[in-house]
């Protein structure tokens, strides 16, 4: 090896490097042009709050809020929408024909014949993640949905953060070119699960939390086949709580690769970290939360820092739901459709799997969620 050799070496001089204006992308929340529906939720559990918050703030028309207990969708009322009427049956909710789109917010158990009652009571809808723990029933309801020619997308709020938005638009421009290897890096603090029912899910990371990063890992390689999966979970040294704060999974793609790295464990010096790499260009985020990050644009032009708005809740929230009612205003499917949704789906089941039984898994094979629900 040359003596030479500079201490730099297989990396770029970014001191050399110029900086360019960033390329302006419409990463914001879509807005329909003229469409204003009624709009129902279905269930006013804790997440409710920033479905309403981030709709109350879009100026959306919520009308109607349904609980099976009463006084958590009066509660909502009062907070958000007081002029909205409140029913502890979803019947009922459903048979109010001014109503036209529903948002389900309740757990994936009580979810499936939620969805189905809605679409037989032709309403379009938006559903929370994970979408079904069932990849058949999935299909079944996707397949309703066609037939009543009904909207049907899926709550994956982290598209429309502002940092992951950008990097869809950058992508989908073509700025970086073919993409590569995605690689995503998380180091937070999750131990508010401890006493709750959540620290009793088995997988906890790599399903609740996990699937907004297997959701961007396929919406990124769109198109692509997803060929293979290796995860695992493991308990970190020092942790708490009582499931997995450790997991890690890899993705092979046809002609790229993705790698999600979890640790929830992390009490100080959080980071939260993506990096993008494409045949003309890269892209990475950076930042202590979902909420506070960098994005840098590298290219043959050099790089590029845009000034983005918004957080991870308000504008994920009103990005899913406003993406849906833009797609029922142009009749077409919302980017954050259902079937889509479903090979999200399949790379979460087939890493749980993959961590469960020490081995590879091919996307698909698993068509329903392993038992996860006790630690």
């Amino acid at each position: 090896m040359p003596h030479d050799l500079p201490d730099d070496y297989g990396l770029s001089n970014l001191k050399s490097a110029v900086q360019f204006v960033a390329p302006e992308l419409d990463y914001r929340p879509p807005v329909p042009k003229s469409y204003a529906p009624e709009i129902g939720l279905i269930g006013c559990g804790g997440i409710a709050v920033q479905h309403l918050n981030a709709y109350r703030d879009a100026g959306l028309r919520v009308t109607a809020l349904c609980d099976r207990t009463e006084s958590k969708a009066l509660h909502y009322r009062d907070r958000f929408f007081p002029d909205a009427t409140v029913t502890d049956d979803h019947r009922k909710l459903l048979a109010n024909d001014r109503i036209e789109v529903v948002d389900i917010t309740t757990h994936p158990a009580d979810r499936v014949q939620l969805i189905e009652d809605s679409l037989l009571a032709g309403k379009h809808l938006l559903s929370q993640k994970p979408f079904v723990t069932d990849l058949d029933a999935g299909e079944r309801l996707v397949g309703l949905a066609g037939e009543k020619n009904l909207r049907l997308a899926v709550n994956q709020n982290g598209r429309w953060a502002p940092h992951f938005s950008y990097i869809r638009k950058a992508i989908k421009s073509g700025l970086i070119g073919e993409v590569q290897s995605v690689d995503f890096s998380l180091h937070w603090d999750h131990n508010w699960i401890i006493g709750t029912p959540f620290e009793m899910i088995r997988h906890l990371v790599l399903y609740d939390f996990g699937i907004h990063w297997f959701d961007l890992a396929a919406h990124f390689f769109a198109g692509r086949k997803a060929k293979s999966v290796y995860a695992t979970a493991a308990h970190s040294i020092s942790q708490r709580a009582r499931t997995p704060m450790l997991a890690q999974a890899l993705i092979e793609f046809d002609g790229g690769q993705a790698s999600l790295i979890f640790n929830a464990n992390v009490e100080h010096g959080q980071e939260d970290r993506t990096f993008v790499a494409g045949s003309k260009g890269s892209i990475v985020s950076s930042g202590p939360s979902l909420s506070d990050q960098s994005v840098t644009l590298f290219t043959s032009k050099g790089y590029a820092r845009p000034v983005l708005e918004g957080t991870w809740f308000r504008e994920g929230f009103q990005g899913a739901m406003g993406e849906l009612l833009c797609a029922i205003e142009d009749n077409r499917e919302p980017v954050n459709n259902a079937r889509d949704n479903l090979e999200s789906l399949a790379l979460c089941f087939a890493a749980i799997a993959s961590a469960e039984e020490k081995r590879t898994v091919i996307p698909g094979q698993i068509r329903r969620l392993p038992d996860i629900q006790s630690n």
